[in-house]
């Protein structure tokens, strides 16, 4: 049921807009246009020279996780898979759709699906980490001025990651134990046994595994300096230290697929995130929309080669 709500773009364009339409009723829209065109050039300019950045880490961590596990992709043809599926998928479900054009086309240019679906799971796996990782370091540096409650979630959701991640390495035991003998030989069956073997074949790749959790690390802090530094344009008087706690919650929302290219949810979010810190609404919503606006920009060099494509076709 959940997962046929998010595969709606008609549910999710509805949730899109009654989120916004509630925050455009409750916010002064034009406070926040102003404090939209308080960004200076300057400010826009780091920003975009930030994101060229963490997407050179996140190509490179995915490269890194190909080569480990043998793909015959070409570095070249997989900063295109990269760079056009986050265009094409920026239109789909936030980050899931991404994903799912960039396993698909690697599929297609590869003899091994499995192999090429769990690149990219475990590639977004180790991005989920690294965003745990750093909220789990935003609380512990901010300790008491934390709400206790804020605090519970954040254990609860570390539990749940690091369950989940040691499911994916170990799925294949698992799904061999939990599937009926009968179910092997189906069509469907050996699927998920390939997929649940080429996931699991990345135990024995630590020596990869580490330097990807290094880079994933990297992206993250890189966005919340983004974070940042657009929060300082627009006027928010708010200590680094925080953007450390409430970043790496605002990025995990963008990613759910209940989002048209992160807009609605996201926004919600770190308007009610920056309350506690007083500031003001229309700010925080300004900056919620230089985030997502920030990380469609990481898609303009995608979109250069996506229609670069589409005209040598035609």
């Amino acid at each position: 049921m959940i997962a046929h709500l998010t595969r709606s773009s008609w549910i999710r364009a509805g949730i899109t807009v009654v989120i916004l339409w509630y925050l455009v009723a409750r916010i002064d829209m034009r406070a926040a246009a102003a404090a939209l065109l308080q960004l200076d050039l300057a400010a826009a300019a780091v920003v975009l020279a930030l994101i060229a950045i963490d997407r050179s880490l996140m190509i490179l961590r995915w490269l890194l996780l190909l080569r480990a596990s043998g793909t015959a992709v070409a570095a070249k043809s997989a900063v295109w898979i990269y760079l056009v599926s986050s265009f094409v998928g920026s239109a789909l479900p936030a980050g899931v759709g991404a994903d799912v054009v960039r396993a698909y086309t690697l599929g297609q240019r590869t003899a091994d699906t499995s192999e090429a679906i769990a690149s990219v799971t475990i590639d977004r796996v180790m991005g989920l980490l690294s965003m745990v990782f750093m909220g789990i370091v935003g609380i512990a540096l901010w300790a008491g001025r934390v709400d206790p409650g804020f605090r519970q979630l954040a254990f609860v959701t570390t539990v749940l990651a690091v369950a989940g991640t040691v499911g994916l390495f170990w799925g294949d035991r698992l799904l061999r134990t939990v599937l009926p003998p009968g179910w092997h030989d189906s069509r469907h069956g050996r699927r998920a046994l390939r997929l649940a073997d080429a996931l699991a074949r990345y135990r024995g790749r630590r020596r990869t595994l580490a330097p990807v959790f290094a880079l994933s690390i990297g992206v993250q802090v890189l966005r919340i300096v983004q974070a940042y530094v657009l929060g300082r344009g627009v006027g928010i008087d708010v200590g680094f230290l925080y953007y450390l706690v409430f970043m790496p919650v605002g990025m995990i929302v963008l990613l759910l697929p209940i989002s048209i290219s992160g807009f609605g949810l996201p926004q919600g979010v770190i308007v009610w995130l920056l309350q506690p810190q007083g500031v003001p609404e229309a700010n925080a919503f300004a900056l919620s929309m230089l985030i997502v606006l920030s990380s469609l920009a990481g898609n303009v060099p995608g979109a250069l080669l996506y229609l670069r494509a589409r005209q040598r076709v035609q």
